[in-house]
Formats: C-alpha cells, structure tokens, sequence
C-alpha cells in the first residue's frame, strides 16, 4: 500500500495581545482539515514596527497563510502589503464581528490591544474562581461548596479537576464531589440550592483505560484500590450505575464525558448555567410584580 502523504505548510498566528484567541481559532480550523501537516508558527505581544518587522522576516523565511488581531492601522497595512507581495493570505479575524457589533449596537471599537486581559473586576474574578477551584478540589469542605457556581459530582477520571478549572478560567466557581467506593458523602453536600450540581459520566472502559494511564504514570490517587477494584471492570460498571442512580434520584443533569474534551463539556456547564440563572432571574422578577400587585 503507497504511504500516504499530508499536504505540508506554514500558518502564521500574529497577534498585538497573548494570542490566545487565534490559537484556538487556529485548532478549530485545522482541525476541520484531514490530510494536512501544518507547522505553526506563534507570534504574540507583537506591538511595535520593530517587532513586527522581525515578524514579516520569518514570514518570508517560510511562507504561509497569516491571521492576525492587531489594532494599529499602519502595522495592519504593513503585514497585508507583504502578505500580498508573498502571495499568501492575511485574515484579520476578528474585524467581522468587530463591524457587525458596532453597527449593531453604534459605537466604535476602542483599538486597544489586549483589553479582554486587563486587570479588571472579571480578571481578579477569574483569578479568584481559579484559586477556588483549586481549595475546594475533591469536596474538602462543606463551605466551598456551599460557595459554588456550580458542583461537579462523578466516580474516579470523569474530569472532574480539569474542568473545574477550565470553568474557573471563564470566572465560574466550580467545586467537586468524587463518589469513591466505600466512602459516603454526606446528604448536606448534595442538597444546597445555590450550586447547580451536574453528574459527570463515562463509559466503564473508558474509565478503565483512564484509570490505567493515571497508574502507569505514578500518579495514582487511588492506591487503596489500585490492586483490587480500581481497575476491575466489574466493579467500575458498579461504580457507573451507582452513580447514575444518584443522578437521578437528586434530578441533576448529566453529562456523559466518554467523548467529550474538556472544552466540551464546560460549554455544556455554562449553558446549564446560564440557563439556571435566567429561571431564578425570571422568578424574582415574577414575584417582585406579584408584591408589587399585592401592595397597590
């Protein structure tokens, strides 16, 4: 059988701020592409002539498409005028929801780069979900899940951690709850009102597969059960339908994790969310009319 070979090339992420949005502009378009063997070539905090020279010099080194944010009309002209000297594309990327907001809404973009990273109230809360996260991984305390956003409950390698703290980054408070075998968790951690519990799940070989890596890896969390039921497929089954009856008889919403990426599964979170938040927003406000109407 002839080996099959991948188109080869450039693509250039040049960015005036972190970047951080067209790399994951750059994964999502990639990936929608089989076939291809791209070498990324990341540029970020580009925010002078100067540094934006040095830039154009790699570019033209090892030619490829270009997407950028930049802010600064002349640097803009600049990369596209070599960029269509190179005859590669050059994509501004966010220019067309910039326009369309503004003519939305009517007014004018301010040009500053990298304001979605400044220290502002929503970064410290960023930074404060992120830090909770972390205190309050694997249901230590009582107080930091009454605290949560959201609390997420699930068996061993249901990503618990991870996604907590990729929710934390979007400046959400998200605690969890681990259900290991043998080990009860109290009723006061599963029946607050104000989290949004949410059961994560995944198939038992899943689990199984991901358990096995966490042991080759020296990290095993679970040692007391490392040599008996951690890996027993047997008892990982248990382990699922366990929980999944826990979901049920408290009424949460589950998510299955067997093929979701992170990513993944926290838009699904923040979507529950919202929609939570709109329910409790629509009821106060149903009942501040209703006493409204009972006062007049």
């Amino acid at each position: 059988m002839a080996k099959k070979h991948h188109k080869k090339f450039f693509i250039h992420l040049v960015s005036d701020a972190t970047g951080t949005t067209l790399l994951g502009l750059s994964r999502a378009v990639l990936a929608q592409f089989e076939g291809i063997d791209p070498t990324q070539k990341f540029w970020p905090l580009v925010r002078t002539e100067r540094q934006l020279e040095r830039v154009i010099k790699r570019i033209s080194d090892n030619p490829g498409p270009v997407i950028f944010t930049f802010v600064n009309k002349k640097m803009r002209l600049r990369l596209q005028e070599r960029c269509d000297e190179l005859g590669v594309p050059c994509v501004a990327v966010l220019d067309p929801i910039i326009r369309s907001l503004s003519t939305y809404i009517g007014v004018h973009a301010q040009g500053v780069p990298g304001l979605q990273h400044t220290m502002d109230d929503a970064y410290f809360k960023r930074i404060a979900a992120i830090d909770f996260a972390m205190q309050f991984d694997d249901g230590k305390s009582i107080n930091g899940v009454k605290k949560a956003d959201v609390v997420l409950v699930g068996v061993s390698r249901t990503s618990k951690t991870p996604t907590s703290i990729f929710l934390a980054r979007r400046g959400i408070k998200a605690a969890n709850i681990p259900l290991v075998p043998g080990v009860e968790v109290p009723d006061e951690f599963l029946t607050l009102d104000k989290p949004l519990y949410i059961g994560l799940n995944a198939s038992p070989t899943r689990l199984k597969q991901l358990r096995q890596t966490r042991l080759r890896t020296g990290k095993n969390e679970a040692a007391a059960f490392a040599e008996n039921t951690y890996l027993d497929e047997e008892e990982i089954e248990s382990e699922v339908r366990k929980a999944r009856r826990l979901f049920t008889d408290h009424g949460w919403p589950v998510i299955d994790v067997t093929k979701r990426s992170i990513e993944e599964t926290s838009a699904e979170i923040m979507a529950l969310l919202q929609s939570k938040r709109d329910r409790e927003a629509k009821a106060r406000e149903t009942q501040k009319n209703s006493e409204e109407n009972n006062d007049g």
